[in-house]
This record gives structure tokens, C-alpha cells and sequence, in this order.
């Protein structure tokens, strides 16, 4: 009789493919936990020199983000802003681009939404509210999409491109609610004018936490959706691993890199809108209030998956809802919360280097027999 146990496939059993797949996606979770552990952890030593409890600084943290309803209301009204300016990030990342300019997007969209604010202001909610809506989106899209556009003709570094395009964006924003969009009755404060009350972005229902929320949820639902089951994420995923290859195979490099470009654009640009329309009620300096920066650190911790995202920036819109709190009873500024954000995003970038440097993350580990 001949053996065919020799020729027979090595067969994997299921246990160990679902332990080999598990062990993969862990270590996008495990690794990112750790930094922000020891970016917490330097903090707290941070604070130990400035004579100050961490224990204290934590517990008015949570205290300030999570301890009652008014503290959750004011978190997640700041957690909807975060939310886009993490996807203007994240969806370029799928290319292996680095942008970091969300936060120009988000006052010109909040500009162009204003503006277009006091043209419709004879118009229904209904018909205004989408037109106010895409004028954020195009703005913010064409502002980003140009750095794109700079990286693919030109060879432009996206990060260098879209922060210096950030801060010429604030300037033009300055520009703008000071010079010609200004409101002659704003004196103090420089804005333009005051939206109607038709054309104001309400509430959620039961809850005192406006609309800009459960649109950013939904965009972060879009955004995986368009990466992981549709053709144009699996070609953005191809060319973010290797681009030459992606040009080799005939993938449309150039319209890859735009399109997610402006599209991350467009949503920070929407972030913008329920600024103006939501919040502030006119477009003026209060749009520069520093969402589009820590969007960066939001989208890095949740390794740009749109679906980490709502978590992340819910606990990150939480430290800074509570700076106030920390400010008032540590005798702190109200900068420290930036501190440990820099801290957390410094270890996270030092994290990157540990990807697959740890065998129990290997898939192959655990589906050899």
C-alpha cells in the first residue's frame, strides 16, 4: 500500500486561523492601549515635578467628561468636530499620506458656511441647510484637495503642505470676518452676521447635544465602509502599501490621492458648518479652536480605522471638556491637557517602531500545528 499521508495538505485547524487572524488585529489595539498607558504614565510624572496629584488630575478628569449628564452633553458636543477632523486624516492615511492641515478645512468651511448663511437667510431650514452644508463640504474639500494635487504634479510633502496651508487658512479666515463678511454690529468680537433663527442647527431629541453628532457617527460608519468593501479602499489600500506598484497594476494613482484628499477635506469642512450653524451661530475667530490638531492625535490613536475613531474621540473630547474644571481646582492652566496630549501622541508615534517586532502578534505563531 502507498502512503498518502505524504501527500496529503497540511490542513490548519479553524481554531488556530481564527487565533492567527485575532493575533493580527490585537496588536492594532493592544499596542496603540500601551502608548497611551505610558503617555499617561509620563504625564503623571510630569505632575509629580509640578507638585501636583495625578490621582487628583484623573479623578477631576473623569469628573469633568464622564460624571454627570451636563458633563457627558458637553463632552460629546465636543467630541462631533473631533470626529471629522480625525477622518480628514485618516482617509489619506489609507495612501500613506500624512495631512495634517484639518484644522484650515474646518474655519473655511465654517467661513463659506456662513457667508452662504446670510445669502439663504430668506430660505427654509430645508432648502439652506444642504446648500450651507456643501459650500463648507467644497471649500474644505478644494483646500485640502489642492495638497493632494501638490503631492501628486509636483511632489510636494503633504504634511509640510497642509500645515503651512493651515495657517494661511486662519489668516484668510482673519481676513474675511474683520474685512469684508464682517458684521458692523459686532464690535468686540468681529464676525459675520448672525444667522437666523430658521437657519440654526437644533438638538438632537432628548438630548442637549446637537446634530453634528450623529452626522460625524454616520460619516465615520461611511468611511469604513468605503475602505474595507469597496473597490476604491481596496485600491487605496493597495497604493498606500507600495504606489509604484499600484501604478504598475493601473490603478489611477493621481485621482486615488485627490479624490481622498478633498474628501477628508470636505468632511472637515463640515465640521465647520455645524460650527457656525450649531454653536457659534456666525463664523468668527472661535472656529480656530484647535479641533483640526487634535483630530491628528485622534486619528494616530485609533490607527486611522473610522470605526476607533468614535471611541478615541470621545475620550479625548472628554480631557479637554474638562479643562476647566482641572484649571479651577489644581490651580492649573488650562494648557495641561495640551501637555498630556503631546505626550500621549509622542508615544504613539514612538509605538509605530514595535509592529511586528512581537511574536505572540504573529498569525503564523498560532496557525502552525
Amino acid at each position: 500500500m502507498t502512503d498518502q499521508s505524504a501527500s496529503a495538505p497540511l490542513v490548519v485547524p479553524a481554531h488556530r486561523g481564527l487565533l492567527g487572524r485575532f493575533a493580527r488585529r490585537a496588536e492594532a489595539v493592544v499596542l496603540p492601549l500601551a502608548a497611551l498607558l505610558v503617555g499617561i504614565a509620563v504625564f503623571s510624572i510630569f505632575l509629580l515635578l509640578q507638585g501636583k496629584s495625578p490621582i487628583q488630575f484623573f479623578a477631576l478628569t473623569y469628573q469633568g467628561a464622564f460624571g454627570s449628564a451636563f458633563s457627558w452633553q458637553n463632552t460629546l458636543s465636543r467630541t462631533a468636530p473631533l470626529l471629522f477632523a480625525a477622518l480628514c486624516v485618516a482617509l489619506p492615511a489609507r495612501l500613506g499620506l500624512v495631512v495634517i492641515g484639518g484644522e484650515g478645512a474646518i474655519v473655511l468651511g465654517g467661513v463659506a458656511a456662513g457667508a452662504a448663511g446670510v445669502v439663504f437667510s430668506q430660505s427654509i431650514g430645508l432648502i439652506a441647510f444642504p446648500l450651507m452644508a456643501a459650500c463648507a463640504m467644497l471649500v474644505g474639500g478644494l483646500w485640502i484637495g489642492a495638497v493632494g494635487a501638490l503631492r501628486y504634479y509636483r511632489g510636494v510633502n503633504e504634511t509640510i503642505a497642509s500645515l503651512l496651508m493651515a495657517y494661511i487658512a486662519i489668516a484668510l479666515m482673519n481676513h474675511l470676518v474683520e474685512g469684508p463678511l464682517r458684521d458692523p454690529e459686532s464690535l468686540n468680537k468681529p464676525s459675520t452676521t448672525p444667522l437666523p433663527a430658521q437657519l440654526r442647527v437644533g438638538d438632537i431629541p432628548g438630548w442637549e447635544v446637537h446634530w453634528g453628532l450623529a452626522f460625524g457617527i454616520l460619516a465615520c460608519l461611511l468611511a469604513w465602509v468605503l475602505i474595507e468593501k469597496t473597490t476604491w479602499g481596496f485600491a487605496a489600500r493597495i497604493a498606500g502599501g507600495n504606489m509604484r506598484a499600484a501604478q504598475v497594476q493601473g490603478l489611477s494613482v493621481g485621482r486615488l490621492i485627490i479624490g481622498f484628499t478633498a474628501l477628508g477635506g470636505a468632511l472637515a469642512g463640515l465640521a465647520g458648518f455645524f460650527e457656525v450653524a450649531a454653536v457659534h451661530g456666525s463664523a468668527n475667530g472661535s472656529l480656530a479652536a484647535g479641533y483640526g490638531y487634535t483630530g491628528i492625535l485622534v486619528a494616530f490613536l485609533a490607527r486611522h480605522n473610522p470605526l476607533a475613531i468614535i471611541p478615541v474621540a470621545i475620550l479625548l473630547a472628554g480631557f479637554e471638556a474638562s479643562s476647566g474644571l482641572i484649571q479651577r481646582r489644581m490651580n492649573l492652566p488650562a494648557a495641561t491637557v495640551l501637555v498630556l496630549q503631546g505626550f500621549v501622541f509622542v508615544s504613539i508615534l514612538m509605538s509605530d517602531t514595535l509592529y511586528g517586532r512581537f511574536k505572540m502578534f504573529a498569525p503564523e505563531r498560532w496557525r502552525s500545528a
